[in-house]
């Protein structure tokens, strides 16, 4: 069993949808997320790899894997922070996403971070 107090990472997340890159005409929605890891454990911990999942409006959903995020693997001190923006695109005006990062902590031991789902939508203008 993982010590929670001293292998943890929360993670916040941002959205907003990118009117300027989408094309709503051709089914193409584009969102860029910012994303806050910040290591809430006693031990440095390294984020090695991320698995999202994607869904849009009509429940279908794809996933991601790969190392690192945004080409990096950031090593987190405890307390530290890490914050990055990427993005996705989406065939619907909104959907969800969710995931986790797979961390390693400086003596070795490997743990999850979750990432709870979070919306994606496309805002309304109200007239």
């Amino acid at each position: 069993m993982i010590d929670k107090k001293r292998y943890a990472c929360t993670v916040k997340v941002n959205t907003t949808f990118l009117a300027e890159q989408s094309n709503p005409a051709e089914s193409k929605y584009a969102f860029a997320y910012t994303v806050t890891i910040t290591n809430t454990g006693t031990i440095a911990a390294q984020l090695i790899s991320r698995h999202w999942v994607i869904t849009n409006a009509h429940n279908e959903a794809h996933e991601v894997k790969g190392l690192g995020v945004i080409g990096e693997q950031p090593l987190l001190a405890p307390n530290a922070q890490f914050e990055y923006t990427s993005g996705t695109v989406l065939s619907t005006p909104s959907g969800e996403m969710q995931g986790s990062y797979q961390m390693v902590a400086e003596d070795g031991t490997l743990f999850e971070a979750i990432i709870a789902p979070f919306q994606l939508y496309q805002q309304r203008v109200l007239h």
